[in-house]
């Protein structure tokens, strides 16, 4: 098998997308061998749902798309990075703002690290972020095309 497996998706900064983009996580997740009621493939439909929200939401119309790009590396790490054109990066609200919402960053740190992953924030050449989270691959991979992008 490959060294490494990669999948990409570019959407447009709609809700509607948001659960596009966990239907398109889920479907290159189980093509390379995560059942889809395995916890982490939970786990990651999740963290794909939170980030793709902030992404439509906490943007204010500057990113008209954002991208999904996966990458399984020698069936032992998995990458997943939600990329959009907005410069100001994730961060946390104030407390009496999360009572409504901006607990997104929080469900998705707690799970990456109850997962034994990390999350990081990395700059774009175009002046905006992604947001990547890096976990352990639990599943062994089946076989599947090498590059997958829509």
């Amino acid at each position: 098998m490959a060294d490494h497996q990669e999948a990409s998706v570019t959407l447009p900064s709609d809700p509607a997308s948001v659960s596009a983009a966990r239907r398109y996580v889920a479907d290159v997740l189980s093509e390379w061998g995560l059942p889809e009621d395995a916890g982490q493939a939970d786990s990651v439909r999740l963290i794909v749902s939170e980030l793709a929200t902030n992404a439509v939401q906490h943007t204010f119309g500057r990113s008209p798309v954002f991208t999904v790009d996966m990458r399984l590396e020698r069936d032992e790490l998995l990458r997943i990075g939600v990329t959009d054109s907005h410069p100001r990066w994730p961060r946390r609200l104030p407390a009496a703002v999360q009572q409504d919402n901006g607990r997104g960053m929080v469900i998705i740190r707690w799970l990456t690290a109850e997962a034994g992953g990390r999350l990081s924030v990395s700059p774009t050449a175009d002046g905006g972020k992604t947001v990547w989270i890096v976990l352990p691959w639990t599943a062994a991979a089946a076989p599947a095309p090498a590059e997958r992008t829509c």
